[in-house]
């Protein structure tokens, strides 16, 4: 009884970081290489690594956050291609999950397995926007999130999803292509929302931009405040 006490106390545990996790930030790994020049009124246009998100309605709104964060860090929004120093090339996407199964700590009888042990199922890859161009997603890397494996009771098998989610930034000087800044954001969660995943993944890639060139950092991205009730 003691034993079974103890496993009840560190599954319930587990859970609750799990959820105190999803409520304490965006947790992200975030790569880069830069040689940016201090910001002295050199202008900028985004456009997408891949030509055919031109004119996309998604596209523009990430584009627009993009934009809205060089502009914070000193740089200026060029009205045209032709008018820019530099050229801000962006791609975004979120895999089509892996399927994790859990066994549950209070079964018994399941195929040999043992207490938390645990196997998983890769999905299909969905379509992103990147330097590859528009293709089934290459993510084979991110940080792991601090969502934990929910497990279930009660005796059985518990599935849950987990999502890797990237975006990559370039930065180009227009007189000659030399590049300025290569970046990486990525990302595990449970949820393979875009409009959640990428602006978060934004936020980090812009947390001390443009950073040590050559380092990897991981950034956790804090929640919105919540409203006030």
């Amino acid at each position: 009884m003691r034993k079974f006490k103890l496993v009840a106390a560190l599954a319930l545990g587990v859970t609750a970081a799990a959820l105190s996790g999803c409520a304490t930030g965006f947790p992200a790994k975030v790569s880069r290489y830069q040689a940016m020049p201090a910001p002295q009124g050199q202008s900028f246009v985004v456009v997408p690594m891949d030509p055919r998100a031109i004119g996309g309605l998604e596209f523009s709104r990430f584009a627009g956050m993009v934009a809205q964060a060089m502009q914070a860090h000193g740089y200026v929004p060029a009205a045209s291609i032709n008018q820019a120093t530099m050229v801000v090339r962006f791609g975004y996407g979120v895999d089509g999950g892996t399927v994790h199964y859990d066994r549950d700590p209070f079964g018994y009888g399941y195929g040999g397995f043992g207490f938390g042990s645990s196997f998983h199922h890769r999905g299909f890859y969905r379509p992103y926007y990147s330097r590859w161009g528009y293709r089934h997603s290459p993510f084979f890397y991110g940080w792991d999130s601090p969502f934990g494996s929910p497990f279930g009771y009660g005796g059985g098998l518990t599935s849950y999803t987990v999502y890797k989610s990237r975006i990559d930034l370039e930065i180009r000087r227009k007189s000659d292509n030399a590049a300025l800044f290569e970046g990486r954001a990525q990302a595990r969660s449970h949820n393979d929302n875009l409009a959640v995943l990428v602006p978060n993944l934004i936020e980090a890639m812009f947390t001390g931009f443009p950073g040590r060139s050559g380092e990897t950092v991981r950034i956790t991205v804090p929640p919105p405040p919540r409203a006030p009730r």
